[in-house]
């Protein structure tokens, strides 16, 4: 049988903390958003900061499209909401929206991100996330758009066999994670998109050249272990890592006669290869195999990485075997250690990715695709919204009730997005108290939740 869930907090229990709940949250949004340039010639009918905070609180609705959430636009409760709670006094059509974003150079969205993780860091929030002393922290790629009709002039472009031509839009993620958290922190995310200038399609790789150091240049002094799949293990991506001072584990599939296997393989005759073996915490037999300051391969031998071959007994029989390269030297009191953050690498994938597409986000949903930059504006938007619902869930008393009240995502925003429409709410505390409690709850206060 499934788990009883909590019980709920008495009525009264809970509080927001300042910054790192819904309102302090938006607020240090709505402040970032307000130093983005103004891109259009004249008088605008809308500011810029309310044409992007309506973007945001698409996407804090999740709504499933543009249209749905441009049709509640007259609507007493929605238009009163939208100011109580995202402080848009007067928010744009669906058509304006698109135009107006669709101008917005999407790197003017970096600062918003980097001012939210400072103060996590501020309010001492990213010191459980520290892992091996360092932060982790997953890279890997994915896809936002594909089409063989839409396109604009960022488009990458996928000529198939009998000349179709599919265009499409990727985005590099990077997202801070911890091997024992089911919440990420997801970082600036890296457009993969043709870059001005050129005719040839951007790829991850390229990105990743983007995203690194840029990272870096919003955090210098955050010591950080960046996890990467084995397209990274290669001397070129290796280099830029360490010339940008990060460590790293990075997947490794090394082949039969490989100099990195050939090398562990001779070090178990001479010594310099160790082995040790174990069980996991189902009691199933593990071990790994490890080595230390060896070439990457033939070609760049001036690379020297520390090696680990684990494997582990599934429970219907079958071996899974996790092979990475690492510059952290390798002893066997941290080996485990080391495995267990280098898997970590898939939170990027399981936690934010299937968050992102299935769990009510609608990563790959067209909301809008424009002539310039609106779709890498788009999923820059969810990629914040994303953060501070993840951040709310780590942090926000209120928030950890409604998630235990509904008990899944997207019953949470169903459920927001019903309120929204059918009540005037006066702030973020009334909002989620009338999720926890009941809106007509005796304890509540009459201003807080009235009928639309």
């Amino acid at each position: 049988m499934p788990a009883k869930p909590p019980p709920l907090p008495l009525v009264g229990s809970l509080k927001l903390r300042k910054t790192l709940s819904a309102p302090g949250l938006l607020e240090r949004v709505r402040g970032c958003f307000s130093e983005v340039t103004e891109h259009r010639k004249t008088k605008p009918d809308y500011p810029l900061v309310d044409v992007l905070m309506s973007g945001l609180a698409l996407f804090s609705l999740k709504d499933g499209s543009l249209l749905q959430f441009d049709k509640q636009r007259g609507d007493k409760a929605r238009r009163h909401n939208l100011k109580t709670l995202f402080g848009i006094p007067d928010a744009p059509c669906d058509s304006q929206m698109r135009t107006v974003l669709d101008g917005v150079k999407p790197q003017r969205l970096r600062p918003v991100f980097r001012a939210i993780h400072q103060e996590l860091q501020r309010q001492g929030i990213l010191e459980g996330y520290r892992f091996l002393g360092k932060y982790l922290v997953s890279i890997d790629g994915t896809g936002i758009f594909s089409s063989g009709a839409i396109s604009c002039p960022d488009c990458c472009i996928k000529t198939h066999k009998d000349g179709r031509e599919e265009y499409y839009h990727q985005m590099l993620a990077a997202v801070l994670v911890h091997p024992d958290k089911n919440t990420v922190l997801p970082f600036f995310p890296e457009a993969i998109t043709k870059q001005d200038g050129s005719k040839k399609n951007d790829c991850e790789h390229n990105a990743s050249k983007r995203l690194i150091p840029q990272l870096r240049q919003d955090f210098p002094r955050m010591e950080m272990i960046l996890l990467q799949d084995a397209l990274s293990c290669n001397a070129p991506h290796i280099r830029l890592l360490k010339s940008n001072g990060y460590s790293f584990i990075i997947t490794a599939k090394a082949r039969s006669g490989s100099l990195l296997l050939k090398t562990v393989l001779d070090g178990l005759a001479n010594g310099s290869t160790q082995e040790l073996a174990g069980t996991t915490s189902k009691k199933l037999r593990c071990g790994y195999r490890y080595a230390n300051d060896i070439p990457l391969n033939h070609a760049n031998q001036d690379v020297r990485v520390n090696y680990i071959d684990y494997w582990e007994e599934r429970p219907d029989g079958t071996t899974f075997i996790y092979d990475c390269v690492t510059d952290i030297p390798l002893t066997a009191d941290n080996v485990a250690d080391v495995v267990r953050a280098g898997r970590s690498r898939w939170k990027v994938e399981n936690e934010t990715f299937n968050t992102l597409k299935n769990l009510g986000y609608n990563l790959e949903h067209n909301y809008g695709h424009g002539k310039q930059h609106l779709s890498t504006v788009f999923a820059t938007l969810m990629m914040l919204t994303f953060l501070i619902d993840q951040i709310q869930e780590a942090c926000c008393q209120y928030f950890q009730a409604a998630r235990t009240r509904l008990q899944s995502r997207t019953a949470l925003w169903e459920k927001m997005r019903g309120m929204f429409r059918e009540h005037l709410i006066s702030d973020w505390e009334s909002f989620y108290a009338a999720i926890i409690w009941g809106y007509e709850h005796a304890d509540l206060t009459p201003k807080g939740i009235r009928s639309g």
